[in-house]
């Protein structure tokens, strides 16, 4: 996989973490139109002097249009209420993850910090570095290599079983290469790619089967990226060695596309009696 794939694929899977966000801020416009139509709705009733049956029976119309889409809105309300709660249940299980790859990790002598908000876990320079300018992985941190291979293995096969009652999946393991910024882009950024590249390959060496672990797509679930210097920690000087280091980022799949069909249909229907409530009050002179 080419370094642009890498980074299409994270990218990918970022836009669907913020793709329902963005069909919560449709949802709040579009009540906003609604409240405003109700609003002129409102004050024209009241100023209405004539009782024609044609008349009142337009206004009818309206107020049932004006019920319908209250109802849309509240099953609209109960899918956005039920999306937190799974995007909260998957943020659980991430945290849960990296925390018991933290323990195991720590228990073989490795510390490792984690970042529950990103789903890293950040291998310092006690677990895997690099000499400056190079990619190769020396006697300690092959070593160390094999020994996170061995809980990877231990761990990450309940996260990506389909068929568990977790409440969301392993999507992509990102291994993720990064340099400090000296030496400059052009032989960064192979330089980061190669570093993930080495780490991924003594990973599968020491555990294969890491290989066989598939997300909810069938896909495998191990890849790799690199970032060149892009991504400093900022707690460190940019000179430090430490960022010349070997990330794992954790992207989980909470498989919640039909719900979000689900919404995209209320909001289609919801528009359809926006239109017939506008219509109802033009018929009745509302402007």
């Amino acid at each position: 996989m080419s370094d642009l794939s890498f980074h299409q694929a994270e990218a990918h899977a970022e836009e669907d973490e913020n793709y329902f966000i963005s069909m919560t801020d449709m949802m709040v416009g579009i009540l906003f139109i609604f409240i405003i139509l109700l609003m002129v709705f409102a004050l024209n009733f009241r100023q209405q002097t004539e009782t024609s049956e044609d008349h009142i029976r337009k206004l009818e119309a309206a107020a049932a249009a004006a019920r319908s889409v209250t109802a849309k809105l509240e099953e609209i309300q109960k899918d956005v209420r039920s999306e937190i709660d799974s995007i909260s249940a998957t943020d659980r299980v991430r945290a849960a993850l990296l925390e018991e790859i933290q323990s195991k990790l720590r228990a073989q002598g490795l510390i490792v910090t984690i970042d529950p908000v990103s789903g890293v876990v950040r291998l310092g320079n006690n677990a895997i570095n690099f000499p400056r300018s190079s990619a190769a992985l020396d006697a300690t941190a092959s070593e160390r290599v094999v020994i996170l291979a061995k809980v990877l293995a231990e761990v990450l096969p309940k996260y990506t079983r389909i068929g568990t009652e977790l409440p969301a999946h392993l999507e992509t393991v990102f291994v993720e290469g990064h340099t400090d910024s000296t030496g400059g882009d052009p032989n960064n950024w192979p330089l980061s790619t190669e570093r993930a590249v080495n780490t991924f390959r003594g990973l599968t060496e020491a555990e294969p089967q890491l290989r066989t672990l598939m997300n909810l797509a069938g896909t495998e679930v191990l890849s790799v990226a690199g970032y060149s210097s892009t991504r400093p920690i900022r707690e460190f000087s940019n000179e430090d060695g430490r960022q010349r280091r070997i990330d794992l980022r954790f992207v989980m799949d909470a498989n919640n596309l039909d719900r979000l069909r689900d919404v995209l249909e209320l909001t289609d229907t919801m528009q359809d009696q926006l239109q017939f409530l506008q219509k109802s009050l033009d018929d009745v002179g509302v402007h």
